[in-house]
């Protein structure tokens, strides 16, 4: 079992127009609306890789109706933890071209109560679990060590854990020594408070991140695929094709769940690298926030190459 944890999901409305253009009219080709959030994306990953996950995930207001709604026709195995206020709406409008903006709401105020629910449900999944995820962003009300206490959690029970979130979240995470955390460009830049422009930036990036506290660090680089750091201290570039990209909000989720896939699968962290970046690239390629069957993935992962740096 592969527990996904989305603390603020969100019903996901994804708009795809002609082009994108500054100060210029674009117009409506199509929109749909879906269940969303990192943990979602990453669950349905896994399910249809043909994996056993389950996604957690908070639910509120109208919004958390539809939300339920949208996670059951996708036959997604999930709990829900009730809470007051309503769940936030984000809004991705993307082109044809590639071009893509991505406006997300906070989401809503969590009391003390509900945190605790919150915990209990995780607590509950994690017997039987082989890896926890914990996906995206706190919404107000959480405290920043939220992911923390549930990386102590784990850990009694001999679950690995990935963090994928960003800002005071992910550098509490560090305290408790997760497995392996995935930040991307730009959350690496506001973790290490620095710009990363060349190729050197992000080799020492990688190793400073693995160094304040994870096992294993992931730095995510979009089309240029990604870089790691094992626990050694070894160094490796994972480097994916050129393909036409249509869409690349998402494509760091799927990188993840590919990922996690590959190695609860029994593969080496390096192979599993390779899977994930195939996963984002091959997604990437797809209109709006849409994710690469695992035949999609698999046809870009034959070229996808590893170079691993002395």
């Amino acid at each position: 079992m592969i527990v996904t944890l989305t603390v603020n999901p969100a019903i996901d409305r994804n708009v795809t127009v002609d082009r994108l253009v500054f100060e210029d009219r674009a117009y409506v080709l199509e929109s749909h609306d879906s269940a969303g959030g990192r943990g979602i994306n990453a669950s349905s990953v896994l399910r249809s890789f043909g994996a056993d996950t389950l996604a957690i995930a908070i639910c509120g207001g109208k919004s958390g109706r539809l939300f339920e709604d949208y996670l059951t026709r996708c036959h997604l195995k999930f709990s829900l933890v009730r809470v007051r206020n309503e769940i936030r709406t984000n809004i991705t409008v993307a082109d044809r071209q590639g071009l893509a903006i991505k406006l997300d709401e906070k989401g809503p105020t969590l009391t003390a109560a509900e945190i605790g629910r919150i915990e209990r449900t995780v607590r509950g999944s994690l017997q039987g679990a082989k890896w926890l995820m914990l996906c995206g962003s706190l919404p107000p009300g959480v405290p920043a060590d939220f992911y923390a206490r549930l990386i102590n959690l784990a850990h009694k029970r001999k679950v690995h854990v990935l963090v994928d979130t960003d800002g005071e979240a992910l550098e509490a995470a560090f305290a408790e020594k997760p497995c392996v955390v995935k930040p991307n460009l730009q959350e690496a830049e506001r973790l290490l408070n620095r710009a990363l422009i060349t190729r050197s930036h992000f080799f020492e990036a990688v190793e400073r991140i693995r160094a304040m506290g994870a096992h294993y660090a992931i730095l995510s680089l979009g089309a240029r695929g990604a870089l790691a750091a094992d626990k050694d201290g070894q160094a490796l570039e994972v480097v994916p094709p050129r393909v036409d990209a249509l869409c690349p909000i998402g494509a760091g989720d799927a990188l993840a769940a590919a990922f996690v896939w590959a190695w609860n699968d029994g593969q080496s962290f390096a192979e599993a690298v390779r899977w994930g970046v195939a996963a984002g690239t091959a997604s990437a390629r797809l209109p709006g926030v849409s994710f690469a069957s695992l035949e999609q993935t698999r046809e870009i992962h034959a070229r996808v190459e590893i170079r691993h740096i002395p």
